[in-house]
């Protein structure tokens, strides 16, 4: 392998295909090293090193568009990782690579970088346990947070092991069991007080993926991860101003090394501190959702799975009626109602906001456009729209009925491929 200087790679950036081996949350904009400017090379892709150690590491590579003739930049923290990587590649048969050991002088130069626009809101195991242990931690600027372990109808899923003083929290408490739509604002702030939260409490939440089982009378159940996107979403809705989600979930608390505990945890009743909801724009209800559709700088995404946009299944349960709404935008998700491995990692952590970008703006989902993402009650539909808002895309909403409340007004819908 050969060895890039600073200056090199200035001047002949754009020859390369350049690799950050770094955490995943230093890429997105976290100082973990020290570094000048949060961030990474422009135009780099994200492929940590932990992610070395996986059976199908190749297979990640190959999907990231990382193929054998492209010439190859690596570059992180510690420059044995770096070299370890760059020999992996060596012996994956890519002939053309180089190590770049000089991130740090890089940052500190008024050279390209990029940066997930609120990557603050996107936290790391290290950044949390540092929360916990001494109530501080970088891009923290407050003296107070409750830390919440999302679950669905599940509160064993708590008690088998948590992240030391979360407190538990079931998605039914913030949305209808009948409908899942978000609960009205008195029902609203009820909880939240009850949990502790007033609207300038910094908010993390995080849950566990379980697989969900779909011959499960409840397969949500072990949807937690999921479950606490949707949570977040209703919360910043209500008014939180600091929501946060630990990225990728309690896996990335054990990934990390850290301890979990069977302790419960409660915190003392609180106000809330102002009224509900403080950003009604970010929800988009039926009315709405029908004058999207007519617009042609507005998008209502559907985020399901394809054989739930094409009507070969419902997708739930409790949902009989099979199809779409004509018009929506097919924006994925996965497999089925309850994975969502089209946003994120192997390792549960959210996606390459890039290479999520890329992928919508083929479809026509822009930053500049209304987009109201939807799935079958809100859950995928709140995770996708919390890609765009991290992303900084201020337009971005999501459709609360979902499905089957458009399916159950008689309204037109659709099954089969479509034709464009």
């Amino acid at each position: 392998m050969g060895e890039i200087t600073t200056k090199e790679l200035a001047e002949n950036l754009h020859k390369y295909k350049v690799i950050d081996i770094r955490p995943i949350d230093a890429y997105n904009g976290w100082k973990e090293g020290g570094e000048a400017r949060g961030g990474h090379i422009k135009g780099a892709k994200t492929l940590p090193y932990k992610w070395l150690h996986y059976i199908d590491w190749i297979e990640i590579v190959r999907n990231k568009g990382i193929l054998p003739e492209d010439p190859l930049v690596i570059y992180g923290y510690d420059m044995h990782k770096t070299e370890e990587v760059a020999r992996q590649f060596e012996k994956a048969g890519y002939p053309d690579v180089t190590v770049f050991n000089s991130f740090l002088e890089w940052a500190e130069k008024d050279l390209p970088m990029e940066h997930l626009e609120r990557y603050s809101q996107l936290v790391s195991a290290d950044w949390l346990d540092q929360l916990i242990t001494t109530n501080n931690a970088p891009e923290y600027n407050n003296n107070k947070f409750v830390l919440c372990h999302s679950h669905y109808r599940n509160p064993s899923d708590y008690e088998k092991g948590h992240i030391p003083g979360a407190i538990s929290i079931d998605t039914n408490s913030l949305e209808y069991e009948d409908t899942w739509n978000r609960r009205s604002p008195e029902e609203l702030k009820e909880v939240l007080e009850n949990a502790g939260i007033t609207h300038d409490t910094t908010v993390i939440l995080y849950g566990r993926f379980s697989s969900p089982n779909n011959d499960d009378p409840f397969p949500g159940s072990s949807a937690g991860h999921l479950g606490a996107m949707r949570c977040a979403f209703i919360m910043l809705y209500a008014g939180v101003k600091d929501v946060r989600i630990l990225n990728g979930g309690i896996q990335s608390w054990l990934d990390s090394g850290y301890e979990i505990t069977k302790d419960p945890a409660k915190n003392n009743k609180v106000s809330f501190g102002i009224d509900i909801p403080q950003k009604p724009e970010i929800l988009v209800d039926l009315e709405e959702a029908k004058e999207i559709l007519s617009s042609p700088d507005k998008n209502l995404v559907c985020i399901r799975s394809w054989r739930e946009y094409i009507g070969e299944v419902s997708g739930y349960h409790y949902i009989e009626e099979k199809g779409r709404i004509p018009g929506a935008v097919f924006g994925d998700c996965g497999t089925d109602a309850y994975h969502m491995e089209n946003y994120r990692n192997l390792d549960h952590t959210m996606s390459e906001a890039q290479e999520v970008a890329e992928i919508w703006e083929k479809i026509g989902i822009v930053p500049e456009k209304r987009n109201a993402f939807y799935c079958g009650t809100g859950w995928r539909g709140s995770e996708a729209f919390f890609n765009a808002w991290l992303m900084g895309w201020d337009k971005a909403a999501v459709y609360d009925g979902g499905w089957l409340e458009w399916s159950n007004n008689d309204l037109p819908s659709e099954r089969g491929v479509p034709k464009q």
